[in-house]
């Protein structure tokens, strides 16, 4: 804008220029004054400071290469707060009056990555989470998936989650002895899992376990072992079993950390062969085997009375009778029932006792919970010593033997996890059966009959 700046009152004097004269003090100032402030910051003479000279050369003599300085405002030119921004010359040192402000302190330092990596492990445990099947894991049960990815969960929070349908499987409900397939989706809800314990594990119970272990040793390799597991010892824990075969493996950790696996199941009380892999590749291919009833098991029983048929085949519908229960009973059910799998079973009487007691060989097709016991409660000849399933009236246990499940799981032929050539391993008679079988003059090396009994 051209011409005069408004008139700043009709008193004042004006000075050249027709303009009024300002003090050199208040927030209007001169070019001038402004280098003479500046001039004084470092402590120089101001008395006849031009705001175009730096203070220190006459007027004679050439004047040095100075930064472009922002010029004084026009008289006619409008009055802003905005300053002009301050170029500096290369290699020109700037005074402490020109310094720029230093900048604000750093913020601290965040968390580390690994504390990241904790904090979002943490929060996702506390969250619904999903996890992919790895190849490795194909063919898992689901319950055995969730217990070997969350081991701080108990086993009867595994079977909750499934029963209660919160689990899905590729968006599917699934049960607890569904398989999974590789590169499989699995949904698995908010879970509270156990704080480890922060004292580590005493050294003596772990070489204890160890030692315990391999005294039940029947067969070893690099990639599986057969325990001889003893009457009474659970497979894995549950509510109030804190002593288990699983929970014992952790003794047998190698140093690559690789810790054996199960691979199948059996009751608390039945003694006899129980398969373990010692790398998760071995447990996938062994559990491939048992699935496609490529694993041959054949168990011996003392039941009550004698079969008047000496080999014959039964083949029902198992359902249980509490569903939430996963140690509950099993019965009889008919096809299409909800629940119900189809159990077969071949059998065949080896030896007996005049008509009290019979030595039966059984060889089960399919692998159902309780099919043996609950198939020889069905033929009318429970397994002696059958909290369960033993209900025969009047029935008085003959003296010398004992009220244990007289039930060994004999001999299991299973093809090698890496060579596939089967391995055969058998399992002697626990005590309680051994005195059973010396009062009854069984001979445990008689043939026997049941392996010539059909696979299907």
């Amino acid at each position: 804008m051209k011409g005069r700046p408004p008139h700043r009152g009709s008193g004042a004097k004006r000075g050249p220029g027709g303009f009024a004269p300002r003090a050199g003090t208040g927030p209007r100032t001169s070019a001038k004054d402004a280098a003479q402030r500046a001039a004084r910051n470092r402590g120089e003479d101001v008395s006849d400071l031009s705001p175009w000279d730096d203070g220190t050369a006459p007027e004679s003599a050439p004047r040095p290469q100075r930064a472009p300085r922002a010029a004084a405002p026009k008289p006619d030119a409008p009055r802003t707060r905005a300053k002009p921004p301050v170029a500096k010359a290369p290699g020109a040192k700037m005074s402490a009056a020109k310094a720029p402000r230093s900048e604000p302190p750093a913020p601290p330092a965040g968390p580390t990555r690994r504390e990241q990596r904790a904090a979002a492990s943490a929060t996702l445990a506390s969250g619904v989470q999903t996890l992919t099947v790895a190849p490795d894991e194909a063919g898992m049960r689901i319950d055995r998936f969730l217990g070997a990815r969350f081991p701080q969960l108990p086993f009867t929070r595994v079977q909750s989650i499934v029963r209660k349908g919160e689990l899905r499987v590729d968006g599917k409900r699934a049960k607890p002895n569904d398989r999974l397939e590789p590169g499989s989706s699995v949904r698995v809800p908010p879970l509270k899992l156990e704080q480890p314990a922060d004292r580590p594990r005493s050294a003596t119970k772990v070489a204890g376990d160890a030692e315990f272990l391999r005294s039940l040793i029947l067969y070893e390799d690099a990639d599986m072992m057969i325990l001889n597991k003893p009457f009474g010892l659970a497979v894995q824990g549950g509510s109030g079993t804190v002593r288990h075969v699983d929970g014992l493996l952790e003794a047998l950790t190698g140093p690559d950390g690789q810790r054996p696996r199960l691979v199948h199941r059996l009751d608390k009380d039945t003694a006899g062969c129980l398969i373990v892999a010692k790398t998760r590749l071995a447990a996938a291919t062994l559990a491939k085997s048992f699935r496609s009833r490529a694993a041959r098991k054949i168990y011996w029983a003392l039941v009550a009375g004698v079969p008047r048929t000496r080999q014959g085949r039964v083949s029902t519908y198992l359902v249980k009778d509490e569903p939430t229960d996963a140690d509950a009973r099993m019965r009889v059910a008919k096809h299409g029932d909800e629940g119900a799998s189809h159990a077969l079973t071949y059998y065949a009487t080896v030896d007996q006792a005049a008509q009290k007691l019979a030595w039966l060989s059984l060889k089960p097709v399919t692998g159902r919970t309780h099919q043996l016991r609950a198939h020889a409660a069905h033929i009318g000849h429970p397994i002696v010593g059958d909290p369960k399933y033993f209900d025969v009236e009047n029935w008085e246990l003959p003296g010398g033997i004992q009220n244990r499940l007289h039930l060994l799981a004999r001999r299991i032929v299973i093809p090698h996890p890496r060579t596939g050539q089967p391995i055969d391993v058998s399992a002697p008679l626990p005590p309680h059966m051994a005195q059973s079988w010396n009062l009854l003059g069984f001979d445990a090396a008689r043939y026997d009959p049941i392996v010539e009994a059909p696979e299907a």
